[in-house]
């Protein structure tokens, strides 16, 4: 059971089609590749296998996801509570520094924006999840225990 937005699995539900409409292509990438002649030294025809693998392997992963995929509203929670779409503020309890996390369900991989994406399986996702505005909270990196101080609820 994975926790997501409904955008979250809009987006793994568009990255299946996506994935789905490329079988077609593949395996004419292999028919051509498989023309060429002796498939032991085809360096096409290997590739073009590996490339199947791999979206077949991307299928069932997003299938798996959607299959066990629970869409969380957040229309019935506390404004102060944090849960999974938020995005808040936190401030660094031992350096003042803060920076915007959201809490996704699938992180999307975008680095362009101007906050962290963390996942509930995360540390710092485990530590968000259900904190209210002004909580400190304890998050176990790598690196040693930090403590964080819910500064705003911003979305």
């Amino acid at each position: 059971m994975q926790y997501m937005t409904a955008d979250d699995k809009k987006r793994l539900e568009e990255q299946l089609a996506d994935c789905i409409s490329k079988r077609r292509e593949l395996s004419d990438r292999i028919g051509r590749a498989r023309e060429l002649g002796d498939l032991r030294e085809n360096a096409e025809y290997h590739t073009s296998k590996e490339d199947q693998g791999l979206n077949e392997a991307r299928i069932r992963e997003l299938e798996q996801k959607i299959a066990g995929a629970v869409v969380t509203s957040t229309e019935h929670l506390p404004e102060d509570t944090v849960f999974i779409g938020a995005t808040v503020k936190l401030r660094d309890v031992e350096s003042e520094d803060e920076e915007l996390y959201r809490l996704v369900g699938e992180a999307t991989g975008n680095y362009d924006v101007e906050y962290i994406e963390v996942t509930p399986n995360s540390p710092m996702g485990e530590a968000l999840m259900k904190a209210r505005l002004g909580e400190v909270i304890r998050v176990d990196l790598r690196r040693g225990e930090r403590r964080f101080e819910i500064v705003a609820i911003i979305s």
